[in-house]
């Protein structure tokens, strides 16, 4: 089977909530809608050989998230 990666880009919404965004077949366009937005971001590479999931990784992190008062 074929190895191939996908690029997914999560932000936080709450505390310990993160929900995706979105998938791209790269990593210019999530970089790009990360640095745009407001919240924490998280571009995460996920690598599959076929249909099997090989490994994830945070590549990068964007945002600083809510401030502690």
């Amino acid at each position: 089977m074929a190895k191939w990666k996908q690029y997914e880009l999560w932000v936080q919404t709450g505390e310990s909530k993160w929900e995706m965004i979105g998938v791209f077949p790269n990593a210019e366009i999530p970089t790009a809608v990360a640095n745009s937005r407001s919240r924490r971001t998280r571009l995460i590479e996920v690598q599959y050989d076929g249909s099997k999931l090989l490994g994830q990784e945070v590549i990068a992190e964007i945002g600083t998230g809510r401030k502690e008062s």
